[in-house]
């Protein structure tokens, strides 16, 4: 697996890990951590898949025309020779898994949001980090392919007639199944009604995997989720764009919400020093 350039970066934002490098069966992963937002620059990669991952914060992934959103429990995949840009928030950190083998589930998957499951999780972190040996990198490979699978369809694309809602098979309850179907577009104006009533649970039900998932109420994580979202865009759009593509029904709803929650308004957040970027992807064979 050839080495992938990332020059301009500061290198304290960015570790490179590799392993088999030149094989098939190799991995390559870049840690980014930045006090900004981070962009990586829209580009594209013609010999090696790449999965973006943040444990800690939402992705987007900007994709042709469509701006694309990856929440809890999900990392963006990215199949070679596909154009794409991807944005994190500032104070996030994201991994890059660069790879020449498609996970199995993820075949049919050019460019979008996929789930990660926690032992998959918990594997990238372990092989990014100082003192990781090739053979323990080598052997989890394939069990973060497998920790890998297609996004289920949301909620609403159920039948009625379908009969009781189970669980996200990778997550651990309902909540976490509206919050990944909120991720995907967060200016989505569903009730929290409305979602047990698609889901066939009670509100009382919905609500306490709400809290016991993420410690607050739907509404208050629904909050923070349009903001993180907007954290992510407000480098790369207007304040006007963005209220609305995350669920505000005005500029000024949006900014009071956003300084409620940050201490400054969009106009000071994307007034600070300019985010981490890097540079389109470059291949040295």
């Amino acid at each position: 697996m050839p080495p992938i350039g990332h020059e301009g970066n500061d290198p304290e934002s960015c570790e490179e890990y590799g392993y088999g490098l030149g094989a098939p069966d190799g991995i390559l992963v870049l840690k980014y951590r930045s006090a900004g937002g981070l962009t990586m620059g829209e580009g594209r990669q013609d010999f090696l898949h790449q999965l973006y991952w943040s444990p800690d914060g939402v992705l987007a992934l900007l994709h042709g025309s469509s701006t694309l959103f990856a929440g809890p429990g999900e990392a963006f995949w990215v199949k070679r020779a596909v154009s794409h840009d991807v944005h994190a928030g500032d104070r996030q950190t994201l991994y890059r898994i660069c790879l020449r083998e498609t996970p199995p589930a993820l075949k049919g998957l050019r460019a979008g949001p996929a789930t990660i499951d926690v032992e998959a999780g918990r594997l990238i972190e372990a092989i990014s980090r100082r003192g990781c040996d090739e053979q323990t990198a080598l052997a989890a490979r394939p069990r973060i392919l497998t920790g890998l699978r297609a996004v289920p369809a949301p909620p609403s694309a159920r039948s009625a007639s379908a009969g009781p809602a189970s669980p996200d098979v990778r997550g651990t309850g309902f909540a976490l199944t509206v919050a990944r179907a909120l991720s995907h577009d967060p200016a989505d104006p569903t009730r929290l009604d409305e979602w047990a009533e698609r889901l066939r649970v009670s509100v009382k039900t919905l609500q306490r995997d709400f809290l016991r998932e993420f410690g607050m109420p739907y509404t208050q994580w629904r909050t923070r989720l349009r903001l993180q979202a907007a954290r992510v865009l407000l480098d790369s759009h207007p304040v006007t764009k963005v209220a609305h593509q995350v669920g505000y029904a005005s500029p000024s709803a949006f900014i009071t919400a956003f300084a409620k929650e940050y201490g400054q308004t969009p106009g000071d957040y994307v007034s600070r020093p300019a985010p981490a970027r890097t540079p389109p992807t470059t291949v040295r064979r």
